[in-house]
């Protein structure tokens, strides 16, 4: 038999599609995507997803912290000015004599006093026994600085007056006790009694028209000039000690809530809160408010 002779064993011959197909040359991204399907879609999205998370962590980490953000519309309060001092903020209308329309010649045997003192007023510090029977009324007395008056000689003649039985405490209506600079800067008083200047009356009763001349009564003070301290009045006839005694209760019985009164005729006696400062109408005078 002469047939041609099989040099070796049969083999298939290789596929042309399928040789283009393995030998075609395969990127890294689709040999990732072919390899983990669809988990190579879902590892970049969570991936950006916690960048974004840790984004929003830092920007928000001032507040977490205990931070406050401020608003940049937001306008701060602004400072509290302190009241000025010594004048008051009057709780209510300021009450004093009316200047006179002419001055009354001065007293020849009138003792001299200070025109104009500091202008500043200290505390006379201490405190005194309780006065009377009714609910508690207490006062702070000062004097101004620079007038050379003995302070403690006009806080005494102050917490007698208030203390007599014939003051506003007359019949249990109230009691008084003077309290010192303690109370004071905790403002655990009613009111103040205190001595000040003529030159200093419109600082400290400003556009009640003193004049220089009267004593007022102005917020929680009642205001003593100086000048009628130490002169009194022409109806007063030098009686200066009598007239102290009433412009205290005077004074002090604005400060307690009591208006003017008029002489009520002629010979009788004045109240206390009649402007004898100013003349006694025909009455005939008197210190006290229960006499």
């Amino acid at each position: 038999m002469t047939g041609r002779r099989s040099a070796g064993p049969l083999v298939a011959a290789p596929d042309p599609v399928r040789a283009r197909r393995t030998t075609r040359h395969e990127g890294p991204l689709r040999g990732f995507a072919r390899r983990y399907g669809w988990r190579a879609y879902a590892i970049p999205f969570l991936t950006l997803a916690t960048l974004i998370a840790l984004v929003d962590l830092a920007l928000g980490a001032p507040e977490s912290a205990g931070t406050a953000p401020t608003s940049s519309t937001s306008t701060p309060p602004a400072a509290s000015a302190p009241s000025p001092d010594p004048v008051p903020v009057p709780d209510g209308p300021a009450e004093g004599d009316a200047e006179p329309s002419e001055l009354p010649p001065p007293a020849t045997d009138a003792a001299p006093y200070v025109e104009q003192g500091a202008g500043s007023v200290s505390v006379v510090d201490g405190t005194s026994e309780v006065y009377g029977s009714g609910p508690l009324k207490r006062f702070v007395v000062e004097v101004e600085d620079g007038i050379e008056v003995d302070p403690t000689g006009f806080a005494a003649a102050v917490e007698a007056t208030l203390g007599d039985p014939r003051s506003w405490g007359g019949g249990g209506w109230m009691s008084f006790q003077r309290v010192g600079a303690a109370e004071a800067a905790a403002a655990q008083y009613e009111f103040k009694v205190t001595l000040v200047s003529p030159g200093s009356m419109e600082t400290y009763c400003p556009g009640v028209g003193t004049g220089g001349y009267t004593s007022c009564r102005y917020g929680e003070r009642a205001v003593i000039n100086l000048a009628r301290w130490a002169t009194a009045v022409p109806d007063y006839e030098g009686d200066i000690a009598t007239y102290r005694l009433y412009v205290v209760n005077h004074e002090v019985g604005h400060a307690l809530g009591n208006g003017h009164q008029p002489c009520p005729g002629a010979g009788a006696v004045a109240p206390v809160m009649q402007q004898q400062t100013l003349g006694l109408g025909g009455c005939t005078k008197n210190a006290w408010p229960y006499p």
